[in-house]
């Protein structure tokens, strides 16, 4: 079969969409032909090399895999799946790994699967569709709804909120019923973070958001008032200090990941004068991935993918460089 392989840590000159042996499925297994797979951030951090992090080369990247049953192994429960069966999978496996990770991953034709990770993809949910949700809108799904609880009429900030984890966070707040206020570098994503429910928006390349957030909400007083609710925060860096200065008094922090730094600089008194909370969240559960496939079925969500390929070198190149230089909103999608 044709895959894409990482040879070795390194720069896009480590990929190439060369042949691989064709996986067959084992007793506990289903064998898929893979229909569609996504980028996700950590596909060019597993290409560059994260210290203390094994990677086994030759490497497949993309932990976001949809794909059609077109072998089930002995040992799979007669009539869970059957070939034909439309699935996504669940690239998270505790105890093994990660898929597209420390697991090889979904850019290829085929992969075997234990059947125990894989999810039925409902009637009205497209392949490409369900290959954009397992990593970035699952995490976004468990930081809102489940670790974070955000509520209607709560006012909402997402930093960085044009990539797979933003838009999710934006669209997934909005649907609480939350006033949701978007971060991005452009007008032009700001623009289409509008399009996709953000109530307001913040040119971080024109304006500083601290200064934003005071002027057209108020600066958050002890005792009550201005500010907002909830800080999405899934930067860090210099980011985190200017977080504290913008939620109001009993205002929550959510927190799942730390792009530009995980040490920053931090004023603490803001935490216990406003009474703060810091709630993290990390990765996604199965049931993420149901419920957020239940609601692009029922039309309550649809997902932001910015562009969908023919599985190429060239291509898989051209959507993880753009993703390296923040040139994607949404989600980048292959089909094989």
């Amino acid at each position: 079969m044709k895959a894409i392989l990482y040879s070795a840590h390194g720069g896009l000159e480590q990929i190439s969409h060369g042949e691989f042996p064709t996986p067959t499925a084992g007793p506990d297994e289903c064998l898929l032909k893979v229909k569609a797979v996504a980028l996700n951030g950590f596909d060019p951090m597993i290409l560059n090399g994260i210290p203390g992090l094994k990677t086994p080369f030759p490497m497949i990247p993309g932990g976001d895999i949809a794909g059609e049953i077109v072998d089930v192994g002995t040992n799979v429960p007669a009539g869970k799946f059957r070939p034909g069966d439309r699935v996504q999978v669940v690239p998270f496996q505790p105890g093994i790994g990660q898929m597209g990770e420390t697991l090889r991953g979904g850019a290829c034709d085929y992969i075997a699967v234990d059947a125990k990770f894989l999810l039925p993809i409902p009637e009205g949910v497209s392949y490409e569709q369900a290959a954009s949700l397992p990593i970035a809108y699952g995490t976004a799904r468990r930081m809102m709804m489940v670790r974070g609880q955000v509520k209607e009429g709560e006012k909402v900030l997402v930093l960085g909120a044009t990539g797979g984890v933003g838009t999710g966070a934006v669209q997934l707040a909005k649907m609480a019923g939350a006033y949701v206020i978007a971060c991005a570098s452009s007008a032009e994503k700001c623009e289409k973070l509008k399009e996709i429910g953000a109530d307001e928006t913040i040119d971080t390349s024109k304006e500083d958001f601290v200064a934003a957030i005071h002027e057209r909400h108020g600066k958050p007083r002890i005792w009550g008032g201005g500010g907002v609710n909830v800080v999405v925060n899934y930067i860090g860096g210099e980011t985190w200090a200017k977080s504290l200065k913008v939620m109001c008094r009993f205002g929550r922090m959510l927190v799942c990941g730390a792009t530009a730094g995980y040490d920053p600089k931090e004023d603490i008194r803001y935490i216990w004068s406003y009474e703060l909370s810091i709630v993290g969240s990390n990765a996604w559960t199965p049931e993420d991935q149901t419920a957020l496939m239940a609601m692009v079925r029922d039309g309550k969500l649809l997902p932001v993918i910015d562009r969908v390929l023919p599985l190429t070198e060239a291509n898989f190149k051209e959507g993880l460089q753009a993703l390296i230089d923040r040139k994607v909103f949404g989600k980048v999608v292959f089909v094989p």
